[in-house]
């Protein structure tokens, strides 16, 4: 699906409601800007919360550490 929008002279952007309801973003939700060539991806700024026990069962065996790369 194609949405459209244009920058404001305050430089505000709308997101129309259909992509809002189909990626299921909120009023309030924090979205997160990466510049990626001419353009910019848009996304959701993952929630503290959602994040809990995501790594949970990982295997840190092999864990490189910061002091490890050089």
């Amino acid at each position: 699906m194609a949405a459209a929008s244009t920058i404001s002279p305050k430089y505000r952007v709308s997101i129309p409601k259909s992509l809002c309801d189909q990626l299921r973003w909120r009023p309030g939700q924090k979205l997160v800007f990466i510049p990626q060539g001419a353009g910019a991806l848009l996304i959701a700024a993952p929630i503290r919360e959602e994040l809990v026990g995501l790594a949970r069962g990982a295997d840190a065996e092999d864990y490189r550490d910061r002091n490890d790369r050089y």
